[in-house]
């Protein structure tokens, strides 16, 4: 495809998200292009994709986040980044900084929003013994996990679930969720 998104991708931990997005942009009719990587953690086992499809990388440490964030809307736009999917981001972006990139940030949430926003979805859909769970692909917004939603997926509680065992089905289907999600919005606006 020739006119492809370019996109940066924020990460804290293993990147399978990442990994899954990264595969999806190489495909022939892929409307995005990874450009960047971005992690506020250093030791982040996703940086190692970066390295392995020969990806641009930064790492913030988010100490003084104001101060992060001028420096990353600079960088973002020298590098005409039009949209920025967030893939288990474990730092909440400032209001300012979504204002600056408003409708252009995604993320992906393991559950099905609007329940279960926040941490530890896994743990509390068990505990409530819910019969569904999922996925949510939305738009960033001020409010956590709030943001308009883009797809869902549901994804079944087996009575003998534990909070790994369910987050491990859940996370097979955000692979597929998140860009699905990126075809609907950037394919068909």
């Amino acid at each position: 495809m020739k006119n492809r998104v370019n996109i940066a991708i924020f990460i804290s931990g293993k990147g399978s998200n990442l990994k899954s997005l990264i595969k999806f942009s190489l495909l022939k009719n892929s409307p995005i292009k990874v450009k960047f990587i971005i992690s506020n953690n250093s030791k982040a086992k996703g940086l190692i994709y970066a390295n392995k499809y020969k990806l641009k990388k930064k790492t913030y440490n988010f100490k003084n986040s104001k101060i992060t964030e001028v420096k990353l809307l600079k960088l973002l736009d020298r590098n005409n980044i039009k949209l920025i999917c967030l893939a288990g981001f474990m730092k909440i972006l400032s209001k300012n900084f979504i204002k600056k990139f408003k409708g252009k940030i995604l993320n992906i949430h393991p559950s099905l929003l609007p329940k279960y926003k926040g941490l530890n979805t896994h743990e509390r859909v068990i505990k409530n013994k819910e019969k569904f769970s999922g996925c949510t692909v939305h738009f960033v917004n001020h409010k956590l996990d709030s943001g308009k939603i883009v797809l869902q997926k549901k994804v079944k509680v087996k009575k003998n679930d534990s909070p790994s065992s369910l987050s491990r089905r859940i996370l097979k289907e955000e692979h597929r969720l998140y860009p699905n999600a990126l075809k609907k919005i950037l394919l068909n606006p």
